[in-house]
């Protein structure tokens, strides 16, 4: 199997599992618990139905959507994810340019492997950073003047990770950052060969923006789920997200949001966008899908701040089912990861680019031309 037989998500799925040793797969691949809420995220999708309207001249359509300020090309963007060096040696550099490319936004996590200054250096597209609320308040303080300094469009902090996910696929195949070799893996990484050399010939793993602070992560490998719960604030409250939206002073967003209480609060404090997510059902397994609480959100809180809906998307149908809904855009993670596993920016070019195909066609199919066009009048709901 080869890129030019990557047709879907699934498909890229299937080339990353070829192509990264087991550990680093499954940490892509895996969720919390029992995996309920990972699958739950996608099957939402599938519980309404779409119904198009014909005859509507639909020769041109306008993909476009503006969030944060800022006007992408295509209402769906790359949410940030951590280690992605880990995945291919290009890591954040291939997403940024990929991304900048099809003119949409590209998030950069606080445990990203490239800085900040260099993304900056290489993309000049809109860029989101995704802010962890460290307990070493001068690693949080370091952190966002870097941020400021490399004059990032948008700061999201991250608010369902209070404490590490139960990911027990990690547990089992003995995840780490920095990866290390046990019993368990070495035959997942022998078997692997060009990932091996890749990682030790392609530059230093490093997480740029917290090794100076902590050396978990970097000198001392660490699981993600530990690192989360030793390392991060658990503190943080309402009072500590205003004190930093205000400090930021631009576009700001909580990543994480699921119920309309949050929603509400966060308008309160300054907010001008969320992201409803439960962080790719990598958290607090048994929660509601984002898709399943959107409507209730954007009702409550789509006139005064970008709602934006994350989480369980695979196809084109399924973002515009949620911009059906009323969400100003969508994103993921494993919507771009796998191929960037899989082919590094090459592969994440044509990702983006069968979504952008996708949802041009379905938008067509539907008898719409821009995204304004799609509403509730489009969907039924099967439970109800």
């Amino acid at each position: 199997m080869n890129l030019k037989d990557c047709h879907n998500f699934s498909d890229f799925r299937k080339l990353a599992k070829k192509k990264l040793p087991s550990p680093i797969f499954h940490y892509i691949d895996g969720a919390a618990d029992d995996e309920v809420t990972y699958k739950r995220n996608t099957n939402a999708f599938n519980d309404v139905d779409l119904v198009p309207n014909v005859l509507r001249g639909v020769e041109n359509v306008d993909l476009s959507t503006t969030i944060f300020g800022k006007k992408l090309d295509l209402p769906f963007y790359c949410s940030p994810t951590a280690l992605q060096r880990l995945f291919h040696y290009q890591g954040e550099r291939a997403v940024g340019k990929a991304a900048k490319k099809f003119n949409t936004m590209f998030g950069v996590s606080s445990l990203a492997t490239v800085s900040v200054e260099e993304i900056s250096s290489l993309v000049d597209t809109p860029k989101l950073f995704q802010f962890y609320y460290h307990k070493d308040k001068g690693l949080n303080n370091a952190i966002l003047e870097r941020v400021k300094s490399a004059k990032f469009d948008v700061m999201a902090l991250t608010v369902d990770t209070i404490t590490g996910g139960n990911r027990e696929r990690d547990l089992r195949t003995g995840f780490t950052s920095p990866p290390k070799l046990t019993l368990a893996s070495l035959f997942s990484f022998a078997t692997k060969p060009m990932w091996g050399i890749n990682y030790v010939t392609r530059g230093k793993f490093e997480l740029p923006h917290l090794q100076d602070h902590v050396q978990e992560g970097t000198s001392t490998a660490t699981s993600i789920g530990n690192y989360f719960t030793k390392m991060l604030d658990q503190s943080m409250n309402w009072k500590d997200a205003e004190n930093l939206c205000s400090k930021w002073g631009g576009h700001f967003a909580l990543k994480g949001i699921m119920s309309v209480e949050d929603a509400k609060r966060a308008v309160d404090i300054g907010c001008t966008g969320i992201m409803v997510s439960n962080h790719g059902g990598r958290q607090l397994d048994g929660s509601r899908a984002p898709f399943d609480q959107l409507a209730e959100i954007v009702d409550a809180v789509g006139d005064k701040i970008d709602v934006i809906c994350e989480g369980g998307m695979q196809r084109g149908t399924h973002m515009l089912k949620a911009l059906s809904l009323g969400a100003k855009a969508c994103a993921g993670g494993r919507l771009y990861l796998y191929a960037l596993a899989a082919a590094g920016q090459e592969g994440v070019e044509r990702a983006l680019n069968q979504y952008r195909l996708e949802l041009e066609r379905d938008m067509k199919l539907m008898g719409c031309t821009k995204i304004s066009d799609l509403n509730r009048n489009n969907l039924r709901f099967r439970n109800i």
